[in-house]
């Protein structure tokens, strides 16, 4: 889907969106999924808002923004799981990160109209660290998105400067890093944002009538290690393209306790 000008844009400004790369019948499929997942949400008492707290908005409209966000929606739904593996997607991956491919986990975002909150400028990389950098994320637009309805910005080419120190580990000094300063990312439903886990970004809030949703996948070379024994997710290990060369790495280790 990408040739080598974009592989190379990408290695320089460390994201690229890349269009219709989801089949639109598939992506109503997915929306669909995305109602029922936060409609059992609700039911099993698990749907509280994930809107971000700190200084970088006034109190009084910090406090009426709503954000839903769950992790790991390819267990929930039969529909991101085809996404995340989609021919297409594998086939712009194994150009920006190498043959061999890996997933590390998924997430969910709901803006829901008029009040959909904000995300302040921030990497990805104090979540879950990795020694090679190889991670990056692609955001699945579900729907249409641009600055009225907070759409993503990126900082180009802010991957080279490396890990930045994060307020909490969550969001960098949002005076210094305003999402004004990025570049806003409008996409249509089916085009996925590709940027690398150190790329600066963020999205303004939601303002208009319209809902903007979308799937974040992660994926990773699998010769990129944690620093960091954070973030672990059940689904870390997935291969997508290629094979995975330690055989003894293949997935995380996890000890189950009964629940109570």
């Amino acid at each position: 889907m990408i040739g080598a000008k974009e592989a190379e844009f990408y290695r320089e400004n460390g994201y690229l969106l890349v269009k219709g790369v989801i089949p639109k019948a598939d992506i109503e499929v997915m929306r669909e999924g995305v109602e029922r997942i936060i409609q059992r949400a609700a039911k099993a008492k698990k749907d509280a808002n994930h809107a971000w707290q700190g200084d970088y908005l006034p109190a009084d409209e910090l406090k009426k923004l709503v954000l839903k966000g769950f992790h790991d929606v390819h267990y929930h739904d039969a529909s991101f799981m085809r996404a995340m593996t989609h021919p297409n997607m594998a086939a712009v991956l194994t150009q920006l990160i190498g043959p061999n491919v890996q997933v590390h986990h998924s997430k969910m975002l709901v803006k829901p109209p008029e009040n959909g909150a904000a995300f302040p400028m921030h990497q990805d990389h104090p979540y879950f660290p990795h020694a090679n950098h190889t991670m990056l994320a692609a955001s699945l637009h579900l729907d249409d998105a641009d600055e009225a309805n907070g759409c993503l910005h990126v900082i180009p080419g802010s991957h080279k400067q490396g890990p930045i120190p994060h307020v909490g580990r969550h969001y960098l000094n949002h005076v210094e890093y305003p999402i004004s300063m990025g570049t806003p990312c409008p996409a249509e439903a089916g085009d996925v944002l590709f940027f690398n886990y150190l790329t600066i970004h963020g999205s303004g809030p939601n303002r208009s009538e319209r809902t903007r949703r979308n799937v974040l996948f992660q994926y990773k070379d699998p010769s990129d290690f944690p620093t960091e024994n954070t973030h672990i997710d059940w689904g870390a290990g997935l291969m997508i393209a290629g094979e995975n060369p330690h055989f003894d790495k293949a997935f995380p280790k996890f000890t189950v306790h009964a629940e109570q």
